[in-house]
């Protein structure tokens, strides 16, 4: 139960960061969370694909979910833009 409050926590802070970092996109608090649980996921992946690790502990995951999140945002973007 501590692992899905953690990433829910973590997933907030990321997408939020996002959300400011990235204008245009209209999301509520919810969306947010997930945009940043998903950026979490995508980053963690592509980072570990390239050998990066942006550190260990609470903040390395919140600047993971962080890069995550904003890719996540710029190719949701570029989808409403079509």
């Amino acid at each position: 139960m501590d692992g899905i409050l953690i990433w829910i926590i973590v997933g907030a802070i990321a997408g939020i960061l996002a959300d400011l970092v990235i204008k245009g996109i209209k999301l509520g608090i919810l969306g947010k969370v997930i945009v940043g649980i998903l950026g979490g996921l995508l980053g963690g992946w592509l980072f570990s694909l390239v050998g990066i690790s942006l550190g260990s502990g609470i903040l390395g995951d919140i600047l993971t979910a962080f890069a995550g999140a904003v890719i996540l945002l710029l190719i949701l973007r570029l989808i409403r833009r079509r």
